[in-house]
């Protein structure tokens, strides 16, 4: 179950507020052999080995994947560097590990919950005693809160809810204090000087109904190793002819529109331009035909 983009609900105590983790989605299987799922059904078991350990039995668990910086705060920079081993060495376990937070309980002991108020389904998660966050009345000042710690923001939930698996719900809430926002990678721009020969920024689109549309292109926010992470993802996607509908100005290299990344703008323009993106990420549990305008 996903959230909406919005602002807090003015009817609040119907709600619960949750801090919004800035981390990847993963679903927790446990029936015997523990197993852990991405948004889309990739296994991350081997990806996150901290999870293996995880306290409960006969359950499945929704919750946030997240690599806290020394303060104690999810880094979605730190994350970057686990997201893409599938079966990372001690070394990265020690440098980046994870911790894994639970926010909704799907089925207990034999009986699926997803009918059950989400009130009633946290309730049951917090008897598990398995680490999960709280969650605060509609009317706390948890905005305010996360802003003052540095935070994403909120996810405010409807308290009589239930969840339903694979649907965008009004139900859900997130409250952002950052626009951020995923875009598809259609080519990129060699970079000069210190970044010749290599990326130097990326050309980003969204699909609307005529395809894949050019909404502006990102050079900042990147380190030495991201822009060698992404050099190695994007030569072998690379085409002949742009994969945008629209005209991209400037010589570009081209690739299939297969990979998505997540940028934080300040505003759209009148002519459907990121203004002053900055890159936060490659998303691999995210879809190309999942961003769209």
């Amino acid at each position: 179950m996903l959230a909406v983009p919005g602002q807090l609900p003015q009817d609040r105590e119907r709600y619960g507020l949750e801090v919004k983790w800035d981390g990847i989605r993963a679903i927790l299987h446990r029936n015997g052999a523990l197993k852990v799922t991405g948004r889309h059904g990739a296994d991350y078991t081997r990806r996150y080995p901290e999870i293996s350990g995880f306290g409960v039995k006969n359950a499945v668990i929704d919750g946030e994947v997240v690599a806290l910086d020394p303060r104690g705060r999810p880094s979605f920079v730190r994350l970057q560097h686990r997201m893409h081993l599938t079966d990372p060495e001690e070394t990265m376990l020690k440098l980046y590990p994870v911790t894994y937070l639970p926010f909704d309980l799907l089925y207990l002991d034999g009986t699926t919950l997803l009918d059950l108020p989400y009130r009633d389904r946290r309730s049951l998660l917090d008897e598990l005693d398995v680490g999960a966050p709280p969650y605060f009345p509609g009317e706390s000042d948890l905005l305010a809160a996360t802003k003052e710690q540095g935070l994403e923001g909120v996810v405010a939930k409807r308290l009589d809810a239930p969840y339903r698996p694979g649907t965008r719900s009004p139900w859900w809430i997130k409250v952002k204090h950052l626009s951020t926002r995923e875009v598809v990678i259609g080519g990129w721009k060699p970079g000069k000087g210190r970044r010749s020969g290599g990326v130097g920024s990326l050309i980003m689109g969204v699909f609307t109904e005529h395809g894949l549309t050019y909404v502006g292109h990102v050079g900042t926010g990147f380190t030495e190793d991201v822009l060698d992470q992404l050099d190695a993802f994007l030569r072998p996607l690379e085409i002949p002819h742009s994969p945008f509908q629209n005209v991209v100005p400037w010589r570009n290299r081209w690739i299939r529109p297969e990979l998505v990344g997540e940028v934080a703008y300040t505003m759209w323009t009148d002519d459907l331009r990121l203004r002053h993106p900055v890159w936060r990420g490659l998303r691999p549990d995210k879809l190309p035909s999942e961003v769209r305008l």
